[in-house]
């Protein structure tokens, strides 16, 4: 067979399978497409000027019709995909839960008030009574702690007090030296306020001696006259002699004596023996 043969015989070939390849590009998308291979023609056909081979090569872009006869299919779209929806977060069945406090939940608080300053503790004092030596008082000045403090009258009868340097006590009573302490501070602080608090009467003392079965100092924190001082010392033992007990007194640099007969107050008669006693008084038992 010589090549010229071959050649026709495989144009013929060509020409025949031409349909069966159209129909295999219009298929449905999905299956598969076969490009059929573009005849050649013979090196006698003339040849297709350029314009139109460039009109004659298919557009990759555009479809191809089907061809008539073919049942078109139409094209599966795929759905679009939707979130799915996430499950909320799982919690533990032993979680603690938190409780929001007003300050976290963003509410205002108000602040408790603040409790008045507590007064110390002091002690009973008699209605006569004036400050004296070794006395122990508190000075509290209201909102002023460094003015404040607790202080001991001295023998001079003078305290000393911060800023204040020595300040008179001896011989005032509370509200006198509260009145003097304010005015000295009025220099040094704004409309002071002082309290004055007797913490300890170290001052009133009553010397009790001779033939008393508890001999002593004895502290005057109340009134108290001498039957009721010597009843405070334990009492006259067999060898005091009842009738010639005396009471010394210092006022104003001069010591007085008051006779006391133990006896007679006992039995209720002269009873204005039994005189109230004052800080300082010495009863003497012989």
């Amino acid at each position: 067979m010589t090549y010229a043969r071959f050649t026709s015989v495989a144009l013929v070939l060509l020409t025949a399978a031409a349909p069966a390849l159209a129909a295999a590009q219009t298929t449905p998308s999905g299956s598969r497409r076969i490009n059929a291979p573009t005849p050649q023609t013979s090196s006698r056909t003339s040849s297709t000027p350029a314009g139109d081979a460039k009109q004659a090569k298919p557009d990759a872009t555009k479809k191809t019709p089907p061809a008539s006869g073919t049942p078109q299919t139409p094209t599966s779209q795929t759905p679009p995909r939707t979130a799915s929806p996430q499950p909320p977060p799982s919690t533990s069945s032993t979680s603690t839960p938190q409780t929001t406090t007003p300050a976290q939940a963003g509410t205002s608080v108000a602040k408790p008030p603040t409790p008045p300053a507590t007064l110390p503790t002091g002690v009973q004092t008699p209605s006569n009574y004036t400050i004296g030596p070794d006395d122990v008082l508190s000075v509290l000045f209201w909102r002023e702690k460094d003015l404040s403090g607790d202080v001991t009258v001295r023998p001079d009868g003078k305290i000393s007090l911060t800023l204040l340097n020595d300040v008179q006590a001896a011989g005032l009573t509370p509200e006198q030296l509260r009145d003097k302490v304010m005015e000295a501070a009025s220099r040094y602080v704004t409309d002071p306020s002082v309290t004055i608090v007797v913490k300890t009467i170290n001052s009133r003392k009553v010397y009790v001696t001779g033939q008393v079965n508890k001999p002593g100092t004895y502290p005057l924190t109340d009134t108290m006259t001498v039957l009721q001082m010597l009843a405070l010392a334990g009492g006259l033992n067999d060898y005091a002699k009842q009738g010639e007990i005396l009471i010394m007194r210092t006022e104003q640099g001069q010591t007085r004596s008051f006779k006391f007969n133990y006896g007679d107050v006992r039995k209720g008669k002269k009873l204005q023996q039994n005189i109230t006693l004052v800080p300082g008084d010495t009863i003497v038992v012989p």
